[in-house]
């Protein structure tokens, strides 16, 4: 029952940040929420995301740190939670470094077939 509960919180609150950051943020670049960890008590998340192009990934992060508080308002109308979240947000590193790993495969794979 609990591990159903905190999927459906974890869903909830990716579509409504996901929301919020698609109406909010400019497109240049692209924001993505890839990942959300949600404390067992419900009232901390760590909103993890990546960007297209990479090098805008500080700018992003600046952004969304600029935006917390707005976000948690945003949340607050859009999502029927117990708990409104305090917010961290990180640079999705993991997902950056499968992205790249992908790309060596491809290009090994390239290589071979010549």
């Amino acid at each position: 029952m609990e591990f159903d509960k905190h999927q459906k919180v974890r869903s909830v609150l990716t579509e409504v940040i996901a929301s919020y950051i698609r109406e909010e943020a400019n497109h240049n670049p692209l924001i993505t929420v890839t990942n959300l960890i949600i404390s067992s008590d419900y009232k901390h998340i760590k909103v993890l995301f990546t960007t297209i192009p990479d090098t805008g990934e500080g700018q992003a992060l600046i952004f969304l740190m600029r935006k917390g508080s707005e976000l948690r308002d945003y949340i607050k109308k859009h999502a029927r939670l117990k708990y409104i979240p305090h917010i961290d947000f990180a640079i999705d590193y993991g997902e950056r470094h499968r992205q790249h790993i992908d790309e060596l495969v491809q290009d090994i794979e390239k290589g071979t077939q010549e």
